[in-house]
């Protein structure tokens, strides 16, 4: 099974949302593997923002990203990465469709709510980023066969 990283921001933990964020995702069907609550620093917002250090908003970013701690998450299930993006919608809050968890709980480009890796190469080194590998559990859910066809397990 694949394995994505979402972080919940600052903007969703101060508006009490993690709930109803890592519900959505339960009910899904992805399967939570990490959950750790942290307090984000320069040192790591530069290397998971490093692409974006030239841009003119980077600092804004950053200041956003440390304003409160964040809950990291990781989920795991079939094509986990596209499903978690799909939920998530546009990173623009005013254009996410409503549904989406951005189209429901953000009206931001920046405070826009939730971060999700968006391929399954970047899921991999954003994982190995915010989590060890003691962090992340394997384990089978009870409901797995009414997930998943055999063939798609």
């Amino acid at each position: 099974m694949e394995k994505t990283l979402v972080i919940i921001k600052p903007s969703a933990v101060q508006r009490a949302l993690v709930g109803k964020i890592t519900a959505r995702f339960e009910q899904k069907g992805l399967r939570l593997a990490g959950l750790k609550m942290m307090q984000l620093t320069d040192e790591i917002l530069n290397e998971h923002y490093a692409h974006l250090s030239s841009q003119p908003f980077f600092g804004r970013i950053k200041e956003s990203m440390k304003a409160a701690p964040v809950i990291c998450c990781c989920y795991a299930g079939a094509d986990a990465v596209e499903v978690v993006r799909a939920m998530t919608g546009s990173t623009n809050g005013r254009k996410a469709v409503p549904g989406t968890i951005r189209g429901d709980f953000a009206m931001s480009f920046q405070e826009n709510i939730i971060h999700t890796s968006d391929s399954q190469e970047n899921a991999i080194k954003e994982l190995e980023r915010f989590f060890s590998p003691d962090e992340i559990f394997d384990y089978k859910l009870a409901v797995h066969p009414f997930l998943y066809s055999p063939d798609e397990a």
